[in-house]
């Protein structure tokens, strides 16, 4: 016969095991089947009164550094498969960018300046150059800094250099920063910028 007590510890530990396994990673939702992304092993600076370390694994569930490339030039159901992805192998999307910007009659030679200057997928910044020349596409429009400011409009600045002639001054499907397809009529931040760290905007509420 099983005392109240034992009972008690067979319970805590049955709670104890199947709390183990819902925290499993294998059953996360984000994760699309047959897509293995980066994983990386994180150890907490601090450690509990035991000095045990936490050991979570983390799933990497998104990745995008250049605006607009997944979101615009890459197919939406490839999407899953961009964000596992590095800036090591990111340029192997880098055809889809290219098929992309063709597809509506542009020239195959801005889609190669444009595919040799998104890929690889990161925001490049030459701190060589003057910070006066900072911005997105600045490294490739004018052998400016790069990088990125807050006050970019990167929409715009990508709309342009696919369908207008920002790059590449051929047939132009619409005049740069315009409607209708050059600009996404956003004009600018509706909040204004901080002036200290981190200098983004207050968050609506």
């Amino acid at each position: 016969m099983i005392s109240r007590n034992d009972m008690r510890v067979w319970l805590a530990a049955l709670a104890l095991g199947l709390a183990s396994v819902g925290c499993s990673d294998t059953d996360n939702p984000l994760k699309s089947p047959g897509i293995t992304g980066p994983r990386l092993s994180i150890e907490a600076a601090e450690s509990d009164e035991a000095g045990d370390h936490d050991k979570t694994i983390y799933d990497q569930v998104d990745f995008l550094g250049n605006p607009l490339v997944s979101e615009v030039t890459i197919l939406k159901a490839r999407h899953a498969a961009y964000n596992t992805t590095q800036p090591y192998n990111s340029g192997q999307f880098r055809p889809e960018t290219e098929a992309f910007v063709t597809a509506f009659g542009r020239p195959q030679a801005l889609a190669t300046i444009l595919g040799s200057v998104l890929y690889p997928d990161i925001l490049v910044v030459d701190s060589s150059k003057n910070p006066a020349t900072a911005g997105w596409l600045s490294w490739a429009l004018g052998n400016g800094w790069g990088g990125r400011k807050l006050t970019d409009d990167v929409v715009d600045l990508g709309l342009s250099a696919i369908f207008g002639d920002l790059v590449v001054p051929d047939a132009k499907l619409c005049v740069k920063f315009t409607l209708p397809l050059c600009t996404d009529n956003v004009g600018s931040n509706d909040k204004q910028f901080r002036t200290t760290f981190p200098y983004l905007a207050d968050s609506h509420t």
